[in-house]
C-alpha cells in the first residue's frame, strides 16, 4: 500500500504532538552539605517517624487560679498597708469571683521513679497571690489609693491524658526567664508510655540566619507539627531568638528542633516563649456562676466590668533558648532533688 505525502506528513505530525505531551521524569539526589552547622535548606528525606517519636513527649496542659476581689470606692481613700483582710467585707463596695486560666504546650524531659517532669513557660501556670489595682486621679495619673484588691484562692494545673486525673505541680518557676519544670508522680508505675524527648540537645547560639527548624505544639489545643526559619539569632547578651513561626494561642511552651546535616538528626534549639501581642480595652459582661452563657436577644442590664483582650501579631516568634533553658536547670537543680528527681540537665558541666 503506497502512502501519499500528505499522509505521511499528518502521521508525522501526530508522533510529534504525543512525543510532545509526554513527560520524562528525572531523579534528582539532593545532598545537604555535611558541614557541622544547622540546615538552611528544605528537608528532602521523610521525617515522619523522628517527628512522631517527638510528637509522644509533648502534653497540652491547662491551667486555672482562682481570685476573690474586693473594689472601693474613689472616695473612700483605702492605702494598701491599711488594708485587712479580715475587715474587707465592711470597707469593700463590692465582693467578686473570678479566674484566671492558661493552657499551652509542655515537654518530658526526666521520666522514671513513677515520675514525669515537664518543660513549660512560667507565664502557662504561674499567677500572683495578689493583685492591686489603683485609681488615677484626674489627670490620670495613679495615685496610691486602691481601687481593687484580689487574693488568689486556689490554683489547679493539669496534663491532658496523664491518669491520675494529669494533677501537675510545680517544681520550679522563674518568671524572668519565663520558664517552669511541673511534676507528676504516679501511684503506679507506667512503663514507657510516657518516654522523655530523646532527641540531642542543640546549641542555639550556633544558629545562623535562614536556619530551618520544626515547631511541636498544642495551638488552640490541637497537636501541631509547623516549621520556620531562624530570623533574628541568638546573641551572647540574649536568652531568646526570633523565628518566623505562625503560632496561635497554647503553642507557648512548644519544642522548636534544628536539623543538623540532614534527618533524622534533630536537636532541641529551644522552646516558644510567645509571639508580640496588642491589647484592646472592651467591655463583658458580669460572669455566671455555672458557666452558663447570656441569650443575646435578651437585653442585658446587670453589671459591666472593662477587661483586655490581646490581638496577636501572627508571623514573629520569640523562642527560649536551650543555654537559658540549662541555666534554669542549674539553678532549682537543688528544687528537683528535695521532690526525689534525679540531676535534670540539659548540658554536661561546663
Amino acid at each position: 500500500m503506497r502512502i501519499s505525502k500528505h499522509s505521511f506528513f499528518t502521521l508525522f505530525t501526530v508522533i510529534l504532538f504525543f512525543q510532545g505531551c509526554s513527560s520524562t521524569i528525572y531523579e534528582t539526589q539532593i545532598k545537604t552539605d555535611i558541614n557541622d552547622r544547622y540546615d538552611t535548606e528544605f528537608p528532602f528525606k521523610d521525617s515522619s517517624p523522628i517527628l512522631e517519636k517527638v510528637s509522644n513527649t509533648i502534653h497540652r496542659i491547662s491551667s486555672i487560679a482562682f481570685y476573690e476581689a474586693y473594689a472601693f470606692k474613689r472616695n473612700s481613700n483605702i492605702k494598701l498597708h491599711t488594708i485587712e483582710e479580715d475587715n474587707l467585707e465592711n470597707t469593700a463596695i463590692e465582693k467578686i469571683f473570678y479566674n484566671k486560666t492558661g493552657s499551652g504546650t509542655a515537654a518530658v524531659i526526666y521520666s522514671g521513679n513513677r515520675k514525669l517532669a515537664l518543660l513549660t513557660c512560667s507565664h502557662i501556670v504561674v499567677y500572683p497571690d495578689t493583685i492591686v489595682t489603683y485609681w488615677a486621679d484626674d489627670k490620670g495619673i495613679l495615685t496610691n489609693n486602691v481601687k481593687s484588691i484580689s487574693f488568689k484562692k486556689n490554683e489547679n494545673i493539669y496534663a491532658v491524658g496523664l491518669p491520675e486525673l494529669g494533677m501537675l505541680n510545680i517544681l520550679a518557676s522563674d518568671t524572668e526567664l519565663d520558664l517552669a519544670l511541673l511534676g507528676i508522680t504516679f501511684s503506679v508505675d507506667y512503663p514507657g508510655k510516657f518516654p522523655k524527648l530523646s532527641i540531642p540537645i542543640g546549641h542555639a547560639n550556633q544558629l545562623k540566619w535562614g536556619a530551618f527548624v520544626y515547631m511541636f505544639g498544642y495551638p488552640i489545643n490541637y497537636k501541631m507539627v509547623s516549621r520556620a526559619i531562624v530570623s533574628v539569632p541568638q546573641n551572647r547578651n540574649s536568652p531568646e531568638f526570633l523565628i518566623d513561626g505562625v503560632v496561635n494561642r497554647g503553642f507557648s511552651g512548644g519544642l522548636v528542633m534544628a536539623v543538623r546535616n540532614g534527618i533524622p538528626n534533630l536537636e532541641l534549639v529551644g522552646i516558644i516563649r510567645s509571639v508580640p501581642k496588642d491589647v484592646q480595652y472592651v467591655l463583658r459582661p458580669e460572669q455566671f456562676k455555672d458557666d452558663n452563657q447570656y441569650d443575646p436577644l435578651v437585653p442585658y442590664k446587670n453589671n459591666v466590668y472593662l477587661d483586655t483582650d490581646e490581638k496577636i501579631n501572627y508571623g514573629i516568634t520569640k523562642v527560649i533558648s536551650t543555654e537559658t533553658i540549662d541555666k534554669f536547670l542549674i539553678k532549682y537543680q537543688h528544687k528537683f532533688s528535695e521532690e526525689g528527681y534525679l540531676p535534670i540537665r540539659f548540658f554536661g558541666k561546663k
